[in-house]
């Protein structure tokens, strides 16, 4: 069974500073992107930030400058440093990773179940 586990939400005040982690364990296949979406209450989800396994990032614009991703391939870990955070960034925070095509094999899609992180005023 593929695991995403998630860590490091919680509440910070305004202008503050969290670290999320996202271990992914158990998958046969080796994981090509990793990133960080999240959904506040009432509202879609979107995408934060993601990494390829070559390093490339793509960031939302809202965030960029304040978030950062970074990867441990090694260890199938993602990274979420976010500093300056407002409370805008109140969010469950869910990581997501794929994996990478074999032939015209299927890849695969996971999620973590999500963590909070709650940014106040």
């Amino acid at each position: 069974q593929v695991r995403l586990v998630e860590s490091g939400g919680g509440l910070v005040q305004a202008g503050g500073s969290l670290r999320l982690s996202c271990a992914v364990s158990g998958s046969l296949f080796r994981i090509n992107a990793m990133g960080w979406y999240r959904q506040a209450p009432g509202k879609q989800r979107e995408l934060v930030a993601e990494s390829t396994s070559g390093g490339s990032t793509n960031y939302a614009d809202s965030v960029k400058g304040r978030l950062t991703i970074s990867r441990d391939n090694a260890k199938n870990t993602v990274y979420l440093q976010m500093n300056s955070l407002n409370p805008e960034d109140t969010a469950v925070y869910y990581c997501h990773a794929d994996t990478f095509r074999i032939g015209p094999g299927p890849s695969y899609d996971y999620w973590g179940q999500g963590t909070q992180v709650t940014v106040s005023s």
